[in-house]
């Protein structure tokens, strides 16, 4: 590893630890208001709840979204390193006034902002849809607005159907809405799958290359299959269908870009080109190596057919490698399991523990209503009682959604300079340290609190009681699962903002103080942009010093 690179996963890693108690509000700020915890066991258990997302989300659709908010061409280390410092920088600055700011968009306007500065001293201004992925930035900033609107409704919603006096009725809008998000995450599921496999068969790669044309028809005919096989998932697992997609020949052949990955990644084909076009004096270089490379090209399709030995001794011979770089190239190659990467691409996509968490709520809900309103006599002391310990699972919940949501932002971040630097060639490939490192440190930082941002959160918007927080918490929860599994990277503190006001509405529409509403919208929009223009001065500032 380069020591810029050592930087990055340093200073990504600090983002990160700001990040938790930045948005440590997000998370606590109803629970202590509502005085069911007290600050500290507050925070103590949102961290605790905000490490368990590493063991739940499997796919990281929202790191891969954040790694390609950028066009490939324009993800650099100092750009990213830019990014960086400008997110950190908006971070502290909004912790510092109590502004509850969205981390999320600080590190995509820094991102994307660092890319931009980078394309215009490169090549001048070329547009910014030619610099960034304009669908997937668009994608994001629609959601600015619609996650806190999402996150509204729903704890509209279920702040209704938790007042509402009728029991049976209560249980059977619970059932069915229940089901509803069962079917829908299901259903989300299966187009991860679709998605997975088509990266396996690079069915897109193949279809942009009209030399390639044979082999996207046959990939697209094993891919079709292979997505009949894996609708069977829920019952026979991704080994069982692995093991049926191998037996009918599907993987036949499919060593190829699996050899290419493994040229790629073993001598750092990526980073080198990268190299080149920052300082021409490494091209003579690049460009041999790419020559020595490209000899190799019609060795691929061997694989699987040759003996791996010989196939890293005839690519050895071709490209004269000493021995630590033979030895290296030959335990990349045995590496390949083909039947096992179709496997996990497969079984990446499962959500089961999000739907059967899901039910698993809706059920002590339902059994918690049916115990004090139906085994006990009702009274507003029962139902306090009740509603103080729901809380400490709503708050739970709240804390594994905005673990998983934005620990994976900046896995996309460390992803992204590790395939600029040649070491990973996607980031659908990072290596498991990296999801450990990142929701370590956001449960890190979320012990470290945030005061400052937990009074607005708590007490500014609207006055919250348990009952509320419960319904405010659960449709912040909601939320952020659902556009998780969308691969939709929102702001925790949008969507629990919308939330809170939901409840507030819910009362009265007088019940929320809109001024301070109004300023935190002000503190949204502004803050991509923001982020943008001190990544694009701190891009021009780190230019001169690497």
């Amino acid at each position: 590893m380069s020591t810029l690179l050592l930087v990055i996963i340093f200073l990504a890693l600090v983002f990160d630890y700001i990040n938790g108690f930045h948005d440590a509000a997000n998370s606590i700020a109803t629970v202590v208001s509502t005085k069911v915890l007290t600050p500290f066991q507050a925070v103590a258990w949102a961290a605790f709840f905000n490490f368990v997302a590493f063991f739940i989300f499997k796919d990281h659709a929202v790191a891969n979204t954040i790694a390609k908010t950028v066009k490939s061409e324009f993800i650099t280390l100092p750009v990213i390193f830019s990014g960086l410092i400008a997110a950190i920088a908006w971070n502290l600055l909004t912790w510092w006034y109590g502004i509850p700011s969205s981390s999320s968009h600080t590190l995509i306007g820094g991102f994307a902002g660092a890319a931009i500065a980078h394309a215009i001293d490169k090549k001048g201004f070329i547009g910014i849809s030619q610099i960034i992925e304009d669908k997937k930035v668009l994608q994001i900033i629609l959601f600015i607005f619609l996650a806190p609107l999402i996150g509204m409704l729903v704890s509209m919603f279920l702040t209704l159907v938790i007042i509402n006096r009728r029991f049976w009725l209560k249980t059977a809008i619970i059932v069915v809405a229940t089901a509803g998000v069962w079917m829908v995450f299901n259903y989300l599921q299966q187009g991860k799958i679709k998605e997975n496999l088509a990266k396996f068969y690079q069915i897109d790669k193949l279809k942009k290359d009209p030399s390639r044309t044979a082999q996207y028809e046959i990939a697209r005919l094993r891919y079709d299959s292979s997505v009949v096989l894996a609708k069977e998932y829920n019952k026979k697992g991704a080994v069982a269908i692995a093991n049926e997609i191998e037996s009918r020949g599907y993987l036949v052949g499919m060593g190829e870009p699996e050899m290419r990955d493994v040229m790629n990644t073993t001598f750092r084909l990526e980073g080198l080109k990268r190299k080149a076009d920052q300082k021409p004096e490494f091209k003579p270089q690049a460009d041999s190596m790419f020559a020595l490379v490209e000899k190799t090209t019609h060795l691929y399709a061997q694989y699987g057919v040759m003996d791996n030995t010989k196939l890293a001794d005839s690519i050895g011979n071709i490209m004269g490698l000493h021995a630590a770089d033979y030895r290296q190239l030959l335990s990349a190659i045995n590496g390949i399991s083909l039947r096992k990467d179709i496997e996990k691409q497969i079984a990446r996509a499962d959500n089961s523990y999000l739907r059967y968490g899901i039910a698993a709520i809706a059920l002590i809900f339902i059994l918690s209503f049916f115990y004090v309103e139906k085994m006990r006599k009702p009274s507003a002391l029962r139902t306090g009682s009740m509603f103080k310990k729901l809380q400490l699972l709503s708050s739970a919940i709240f804390s594994i959604g905005h673990g998983g949501n934005d620990a994976q932002k900046v896995m996309g971040i460390i992803a992204a300079a590790m395939v600029a630097e040649g070491m990973l060639v996607d980031i659908k490939e990072m290596p498991n340290w990296i999801p450990l490192a990142c929701y370590s440190a956001i449960a890190l930082g979320t012990m470290s609190g945030g005061w400052k941002i937990i009074k607005t959160m708590g007490t500014k918007i609207t006055k919250v009681t348990p009952l509320e927080g419960v319904a405010a918490e659960t449709s912040g929860a909601m939320t952020l699962f659902m556009t998780e599994q969308m691969g939709i990277p929102v702001s925790t503190t949008h969507t629990i903002t919308g939330s809170i006001i939901g409840v507030g509405a819910t009362k009265r529409l007088s019940a929320v103080r809109w001024g301070v509403t109004i300023n935190l919208v002000w503190a949204w929009i502004l803050t991509i942009p923001v982020s943008a223009v001190l990544a694009t001065i701190t891009y021009f500032i780190t230019k001169l010093f690497l």
